[in-house]
């Protein structure tokens, strides 16, 4: 308890740093101490003094800005990733907030982190500042409000998280994957995607490829998850139980991974084959060694995430 008092920081304080970030010469010492501190706001006074401090949140922008001349290897240097992974912590403070969120969104600030997510780089730093900045997309979902996710995908946030996770780290892979889960848990989301089968075959072969790579416990319980939630709408349950990879349809999936949380994949599990069809209580189990379908040629949808 006492450890938490010294850690908390009072209103007085940080009025004091946000002060301190409006002077080049104090700022990265100021976003450092705020973003350190940040989870033990308590209240949330802290997002909503970002957001209303004057000037504040322009400087935030700035300093994302200019990260991006330093979108190379040569330029990017440790001392300025973690400064751009203040400015993003601070920014992911605003999206959590449920008062500070809407006005996040509606000033398309997420926009803003794009370049860190889309670029090629895959040394350990730019791995860092990709983690930070899916940091921010999955902030906005404490809200939970539908809005968010109409936003998301009118910035089409898929495609890039698709591309994460394929070639992202574990980490990253697994925000990635996290933020699709939770676009799909919301009936907008899963009709987008389920809306053409170019979408549908972009988002369900990644899924199939992560689960040939026989991840870790935690990012296959993201990736079942999704699945799930897939086979709940007609249209793909049908597809899902042509094409679901045999990783899945395996009954031993103990063979997936060697962690503790085997019993909860097994109940992931059963009940996807449930829904589509592969499973029946008390019944034999349908096609379970079948090889899955082909899936078709990707269309403009996974084009898009190359571009």
């Amino acid at each position: 308890q006492q450890q938490q008092q010294q850690q908390h920081l009072s209103q007085h304080q940080i009025i004091s740093l946000l002060c301190d970030i409006l002077v080049p010469a104090k700022r990265r010492h100021a976003m450092s101490v705020l973003s350190n501190h940040r989870d033990v706001d308590n209240g949330g006074q802290m997002a909503l003094l970002l957001w209303y401090s004057t000037g504040v949140m322009a400087v935030l922008i700035q300093e994302v800005i200019m990260g991006y001349d330093l979108l190379s290897p040569e330029k990017l240097t440790v001392e300025a990733a973690e400064r751009l992974c203040d400015a993003l912590v601070l920014m992911q403070t605003v999206a959590s907030h449920q008062t500070t969120c809407p006005l996040f969104l509606n000033a398309h600030i997420p926009l803003y982190v794009y370049p860190f997510l889309d670029t090629p780089e895959s040394s350990e730093l730019f791995e860092r500042l990709r983690l930070t900045s899916l940091g921010v997309i999955a902030a906005l979902f404490k809200p939970e409000d539908s809005k968010i996710i109409r936003f998301l995908l009118n910035i089409e946030i898929i495609p890039l998280c698709l591309r994460i996770m394929e070639n992202g780290s574990d980490l990253n892979k697994l925000l990635a994957t996290f933020i699709v889960e939770k676009i799909l848990s919301f009936d907008d989301g899963l009709g987008y995607i389920c809306a053409t089968p170019e979408r549908f075959y972009a988002v369900s072969s990644v899924l199939s490829n992560m689960m040939r790579a026989k991840p870790e416990s935690r990012l296959a319980k993201h990736i079942i998850k999704c699945y799930l939630r897939l086979s709940e709408h007609p249209r793909a349950r049908e597809a899902l139980s042509q094409c679901l990879p045999k990783e899945i349809r395996e009954p031993d999936m103990e063979e997936l991974n060697k962690e503790s949380d085997v019993e909860g994949l097994r109940k992931l599990r059963v009940l996807l084959l449930i829904n589509t069809g592969l499973f029946q209580p008390n019944r034999e189990p349908q096609n379970m060694n079948a090889q899955p379908q082909q899936m078709p040629p990707s269309g403009s949808f996974m084009d898009s995430m190359g571009s």
